[in-house]
């Protein structure tokens, strides 16, 4: 069964409903619920992906948990018997409920490339450059980069974030604060990069949000799942191709293929393609916890 919305089973008030999270405020704490909704272009498709929502809180938590001596995190707790009345039916929302520290989110998203690809690749080919930074000449799409590279982007709640160079970043949140999320964001990902490997995963790049808490910096939201990070399986890397990343890759594959013309919602998932990525997230996750 796939959890859609939460709404009606947390008498908490909603705060927020993202394309496939939910906010809601416990007085002391933030409840976020993480549903098995799936986007893709800014639409929230149907039907909603069974085990999605389970895999992105379970696969957080595992990377809260594992990299909390580097860095301190928003995670008070995540058992929903622990909510009492406020869950209607707890066994709905096992697995999938995080209980968090109320933190200030600072609004930038804090990206590291270890390779160049994606967006990274479309800015390259435009300019050599990557959020200002220079890179060298002739390199190919998916080339691992000589050092991973820090690229942050604004972000908008409304519309795509924008990305900016280092100097803009220390604009918008000062020169001490900028240059920490810039260390913490590299650390991290050179923490989980070397994991990865060793679990035959390149983890190409990947995003993180940052809040503050009683004047300290933390991590929020969610770190190396699927939807923060891009990940391929060493057996199908390749350079000058789109490589078939471990994520809702069935859906983007799907709806490239249909003659949707991507303003207006599409029609509903096949099955076929619905089940084909419960199986990406299911098996990102055993890969890399088992």
């Amino acid at each position: 069964m796939a959890l859609s919305t939460a709404a009606d089973l947390v008498k908490a008030p909603l705060l927020y409903k993202g394309k496939v999270r939910e906010l809601y405020d416990l007085g002391e704490h933030f409840l976020i619920v993480v549903t098995d909704r799936i986007s893709a272009f800014d639409y929230v498709l149907d039907p909603a992906v069974p085990e999605k929502g389970n895999v992105l809180n379970k696969l957080s938590s595992f990377w809260f948990e594992l990299t909390s001596n580097m860095m301190d995190n928003h995670v008070v707790h995540m058992d929903v018997n622990r909510l009492g009345d406020l869950i209607v039916d707890p066994e709905l929302l096992k697995d999938r409920i995080m209980v968090t520290r109320k933190a200030e989110r600072i609004d930038i998203e804090c990206v590291v490339r270890g390779y160049i690809t994606g967006g990274g690749w479309r800015q390259y080919e435009n300019g050599g450059e990557v959020n200002g930074i220079k890179l060298p000449e002739g390199l190919r799409k998916n080339a691992k980069l000589e050092s991973p590279i820090f690229t942050p982007a604004a972000k908008n709640d409304v519309g795509h974030d924008e990305d900016i160079p280092m100097d803009r970043m220390k604009e918008l949140v000062g020169d001490e604060m900028a240059s920490e999320l810039q260390e913490k964001s590299l650390r991290l990902y050179e923490f989980a990069r070397d994991y990865c490997d060793q679990r035959g995963i390149i983890l190409a790049d990947c995003k993180f949000e940052f809040g503050i808490v009683d004047g300290k910096v933390i991590l929020i939201d969610e770190i190396f799942t699927p939807d923060a990070s891009r990940f391929w399986a060493k057996e199908n890397y390749a350079l000058d191709i789109e490589i078939d990343s471990m994520d809702k890759e069935p859906v983007r594959t799907y709806l490239a293929g249909t003659d949707w013309d991507k303003n207006s919602k599409p029609d509903p998932l096949p099955q076929a393609v619905v089940e084909a990525t419960t199986a990406r997230y299911v098996d990102i996750y055993n890969r890399l916890t088992k």
